[in-house]
């Protein structure tokens, strides 16, 4: 681990503690319309680290707001790229997702005519939204029972921990007061405190009746659709960008990010992929798609070198430094992936060739939200990418400069190593873009607008 590490781990925990205690303070003390008690509820379900195996992990451990609910760790973007799970030894494959504007994806499904796979949520839509007809209901449901994640042996432990939680009255509330009215067998404190994977014999550890498994499965599926309402809320999803006041005609962008705006719509071809919506939509800086842009390996990622058994037996990932992460494809193949998220539909099988190597869309909103201009934040889903610049500059030039090898010098600036998986290769929108260095400033400027928060000074807003 980084020297930083435990600093920087114990300074997070103390700001999720925080707002934990804060936003309980606030339920405790306000009367709530039911739309703020919602609300409220998904906050302190993100909050709360004993929803995790060891409750030592709340899911914003690695979704925080000052860097746009996502990474907040500096030492391990640049490093490990993946976030420690509860079980402190295991890491996960990618860099988090943010969470903000991460509702508006469309319930998954395939376009025959475009040929393309839209919506669902995590880098290889694996959260699908078939069944809750909501993406990010099911995204939220993902990391409390991965065993790289927050760890979990059987998604009932999250309903016998929120029946013990301090705002179980704030749930029975938006959820009924029957929500927890459940039979728990005499073991379930030491079942729900053991990592998981569960047995290969015993898939549900927590042995329940038939009607307390499916009001436990009706638990959980309130936790995630209450996480989803927060998403969804002002709070996370504001639309407070300056490119925002510039669309409502309060604010005009500088010269430079004129420029990248245009470029970005232009040369660049970003609108094609990033796009900006119409008259009278929310643009989401998203087609919420999959491509694969031909990302190099990202060697320092933890899961590289999870390879050997851990001290339970697990083992995160058998293929070691030879392991390539192929995204969508990997999720299309299997029928249930580690973390539970079912491929819906049996006919996506044959379509898998065809997405390896291809990660979900993001939008670019917030994609520079930092808690100081030095903060040092991971781009990609492998994390490859330190920084705006370099990513733009990838665009520009994954064609035209040499190949090299990782940590040659000159690399990211003068040569690119090849392509983790070069299987359905983007060359259509990036590669040989010819811009100038100062054209890729330009658009560097301009992502940076779309930034929330922002706050229109008063002499502009006077205009």
């Amino acid at each position: 681990m980084p020297p930083s590490f435990d600093r920087e781990v114990a300074r997070v925990e103390a700001e999720i503690d925080r707002i934990e205690a804060d936003t309980l303070r606030q339920v405790e003390h306000n009367s709530l319309d039911r739309q703020a008690q919602v609300h409220m509820l998904g906050k302190l379900l993100l909050f709360d680290k004993h929803l995790s195996v060891h409750q030592n992990e709340a899911c914003s451990f690695c979704h925080m707001p000052e860097t746009g609910f996502t990474g907040p760790i500096q030492s391990l973007n640049q490093t490990t790229v993946s976030y420690p799970g509860s079980e402190r030894t295991r890491f996960s494959n990618r860099k988090p997702q943010s969470y903000m504007y991460a509702p508006f994806a469309p319930v998954l499904h395939y376009n025959a005519l475009q040929g393309d796979f839209i919506g669902g949520n995590f880098w290889d839509m694996r959260a699908s939204g078939y069944r809750l007809q909501n993406p990010s209901a099911e995204q939220a449901q993902g990391p409390p029972t991965n065993p790289v994640e927050m760890g979990l042996p059987d998604s009932a432990c999250v309903a016998f921990r929120l029946s013990r939680a301090p705002y179980r009255k704030l749930f029975e509330t938006v959820w009924g007061k029957d929500s927890f009215t459940i039979q728990w067998p005499p073991d379930v404190e030491k079942v729900c405190a053991t990592p998981a994977p569960p047995p290969a014999n015993d898939e549900y550890p927590v042995h329940l009746s038939v009607a307390d498994r499916a009001r436990t499965d009706r638990v959980y599926d309130s936790f995630g659709l209450a996480i989803s309402a927060y998403e969804f809320s002002p709070e996370v999803s504001p639309f407070t960008s300056k490119y925002d006041t510039v669309q409502a005609g309060k604010e005009q962008f500088t010269p430079q990010e004129k420029l990248g705006y245009e470029l970005f719509r232009g040369k660049a071809k970003c609108n094609e992929c990033h796009r900006d919506g119409g008259p009278g939509e929310e643009p989401l800086f998203t087609d919420f798609t999959a491509s694969n842009l031909g990302v190099p390996k990202n060697p320092g990622l933890q899961y590289n070198y999870e390879s050997a058994p851990d001290q339970r037996g697990y083992r995160a990932n058998p293929d070691g430094p030879a392991y390539v992460d192929v995204g969508v494809g990997s999720f299309l193949r299997r029928l249930k992936s580690l973390s539970g998220q079912l491929n819906p539909d049996s006919g996506w099988i044959l379509l898998a060739p065809k997405f390896d190597g291809k990660f979900q869309v993001p939008t670019l909103r917030n994609v520079d939200m930092r808690p100081s201009p030095d903060f040092v934040k991971a781009y990609m889903h492998n994390g490859y990418f330190k920084s705006l610049k370099e990513v733009v500059h990838f665009y520009n030039t994954r064609d035209v400069l040499p190949r090299c090898a990782a940590g040659d010098r000159g690399e990211k600036v003068t040569c690119w190593p090849v392509p983790e998986d070069s299987t359905n290769l983007n060359k259509r929108q990036l590669g040989d873009l010819k811009l100038t260095d100062q054209e890729e400033d330009a658009i560097v400027s301009f992502l940076k607008t779309l930034t929330d928060g922002h706050t229109v000074p008063k002499q502009r807003a006077a205009m």
